[in-house]
């Protein structure tokens, strides 16, 4: 089997890097095309053996699965250049959010899929979001989902809900890791303890909070109550949270969704589509 990737920024190289870390791939599968060199130069640096194409039709045509690995406003762009390179044999994967199922099958002749891939997929952790086209069959989805079970755990949603579990499986990294830095922030301004120590620390704390929630079955609010005894130190201080995070998390999914549903608008009109969706 051959895997093309088109676009090897941010989360196209880590896909492949975590393929072939986690021995899902061989770099000789690897076929990748990027609009500037210097990335797929890096990547076939580091896994002799992947194949750098000189265009996106080369990679497309090489390719029996081709992951789309590039931003939503160059999607019209780059289907002009590849839908007639590609067959129906094929399965082109779409890993951007805003782009949706029915953009790709109005436009291109091969089967379609949307794959929603984290950071936490480079550690063989964290889910893979999957959505597939009408043309999919069983034998295509088995194959998707063995493939991404190699780095991850593959769990199929619904394509309205592609906004809202981004937001825990993708962004969701980021947004704890903001909430760690302030904490840390905080602490090392107030105790003068080191950074480096708190770091670890906290990295400690979410991987074993993350096996608590997954493996040992604790929804969060069973694990407050596990930790915070009444009337102690840590109930004090989740009361204080709940207080200053009253709303922030309605803002929050307000945001991520505003700036979806723009890019989504965009996307119908380049398409040619008027579709009145609901809001969520």
């Amino acid at each position: 089997m051959k895997v093309g990737f088109i676009g090897t920024g941010s989360m196209g190289s880590l896909l492949i890097d975590a393929f072939i870390q986690s021995g899902a791939l061989l770099p000789e599968q690897i076929r990748v095309s990027n609009r500037s060199p210097e990335k797929p130069l890096q990547l076939a640096k580091r896994h002799p053996g992947l194949t750098v194409c000189s265009s996106n039709t080369e990679t497309a045509s090489q390719s029996d699965l081709l992951f789309l690995c590039i931003k939503p406003l160059e999607f019209k762009t780059v289907i002009g250049e590849i839908k007639d390179r590609l067959e129906t044999r094929q399965i082109a994967i779409s890993i951007t959010s805003p782009v949706q199922l029915i953009h790709l099958e109005s436009s291109l002749p091969c089967k379609v899929a949307k794959i929603i891939p984290s950071i936490t997929n480079f550690t063989g952790g964290g889910a893979s979001l999957c959505m597939y086209g009408s043309r999919i069959k069983e034998e295509d989805r088995q194959l998707i989902e063995s493939l991404l079970s190699y780095i991850s755990r593959p769990l199929k949603i619904l394509e309205s809900h592609t906004r809202i579990t981004s937001d825990f499986s993708s962004c969701g990294p980021a947004f704890l890791s903001l909430f760690m830095e302030k904490w840390i922030d905080a602490a090392v301004e107030m105790t003068g303890i080191d950074r480096r120590t708190l770091n670890a620390l906290a990295g400690e704390m979410l991987l074993g909070t993350g096996k608590l929630l997954t493996e040992e079955g604790f929804s969060p609010e069973e694990l407050q109550k596990r930790v915070a005894v009444p009337g102690g130190i840590t109930a004090q201080a989740l009361a204080l949270l709940e207080s200053n995070l009253n709303g922030l998390f309605y803002q929050l999914i307000q945001t991520t969704h505003d700036k979806y549903e723009e890019d989504l608008a965009k996307l119908d009109a380049a398409f040619g589509f008027t579709i009145n969706r609901p809001r969520y």
